[in-house]
């Protein structure tokens, strides 16, 4: 459900038009296949909160294997990628895993969703490039 209501970007000068067209909103984009399970369920609870983030947010899918023209240059190798823009910058995000570009994982929880996109929009709105996420996720597999 959720991947048919949301916008779906269909080329790379989509995904350009909608880094570039938000003044005032983080540009939430998830990319990956969209016929994949995790893919599916990271569409199902970005759409549950696309709604209550829209006033400081903007939430985009995109297929990165109809739409490959990003994969290399944002290392789009995973099933599924969350990446965050603001007014055409790259917003990186400290999730305690290492890799500050981009969420790699499917993220279950609505409040950790929101409160993920919340926090990239209020360091971005203070001119931050790099944030903090309110959640420590370097223990999340347990081995």
């Amino acid at each position: 459900m959720g991947s048919i209501v949301l916008p779906h970007l269909n080329t790379g000068w989509h995904v350009d038009q909608a880094i570039l067209s938000e003044e005032e909103r983080v540009v939430v984009i998830r990319f990956g296949k969209a016929s994949d399970v995790d893919v599916m369920m990271q569409d199902e609870v970005l759409y549950h909160v696309a709604e209550k983030v829209r006033n400081f947010a903007a939430i985009y899918l995109c297929d990165n294997e109809k739409v490959p023209d990003f994969n290399q240059m944002y290392e789009l190798y995973d099933k599924c990628t969350l990446m965050f823009f603001f007014r055409n910058k790259h917003m990186m995000i400290d999730l305690g895993t290492g890799n500050n570009n981009k969420i790699n994982w499917v993220l279950k929880d609505k409040q950790e969703l929101i409160d993920i996109i919340e926090t990239v929009y209020r360091g971005a709105k203070k001119g931050r490039g790099l944030v903090v996420s309110p959640k420590d996720y370097s223990t999340r597999h347990r081995y």
